[in-house]
């Protein structure tokens, strides 16, 4: 589905046009420079950034709209079923994680990303499936990235406890010894 996708919003990108899932959105367009989105779409290139002390952050992100001079994220997500009311909160960190990097790239972005989530509601008679879509946008954190980021490297350099006491995983984990 990711690749259908991906492949779905390029050919509407390659003639300058808006897909039906965001041809309401006025003041936007789909991130022109489809060789640096092939890039940044890449899991094993993607959009990284390293710090000071060569740690690296690395993200392949799904789309990418222009509003202006700045950049929104656009990610896919396919279900099997209706969201539920807290389904986008479940992608805070990649959302966060996404502008950051960008920002981190010199990049400027909105404070907010786009989820675009689809789900199947039927199946026609010549088998082809029918699928709703829900587009949900979400504001995100710079500083709530790199905080996460700071305290991931803060467990693998054994300075902080990868979780509470209360962590079922770590129990677990500590058992397996």
């Amino acid at each position: 589905m990711d690749r259908v996708l991906k492949e779905h919003f390029d050919s509407f990108r390659d003639r300058g046009e808006m897909p039906p899932e965001l041809v309401s959105f006025k003041g936007y367009s789909l991130f022109a420079d489809a060789e640096l989105l092939t890039e940044w779409r890449n899991n094993f290139k993607g959009l990284v950034w390293k710090d000071k002390e060569g740690n690296v952050l690395h993200g392949a992100v799904d789309n990418i709209l222009q509003k202006g001079e700045k950049l929104v994220v656009l990610d896919y997500k396919t279900r099997g079923y209706p969201l539920k009311e807290n389904t986008a909160a479940h992608y805070q960190d990649q959302m966060d994680i996404y502008n950051f990097l960008l920002r981190k790239n010199g990049y400027k972005t909105e404070d907010y990303a786009f989820l675009l989530f689809y789900h199947p509601t039927r199946v026609l008679k010549s088998g082809e499936v029918v699928f709703h879509t829900d587009l949900v946008k979400m504001s995100v954190n710079v500083h709530d990235a790199e905080k996460l980021f700071k305290e991931a490297l803060a467990v693998l350099e054994g300075k902080k406890p990868p979780a509470s006491p209360e962590c079922g995983y770590c129990a677990w984990g500590k058992q397996q010894g």
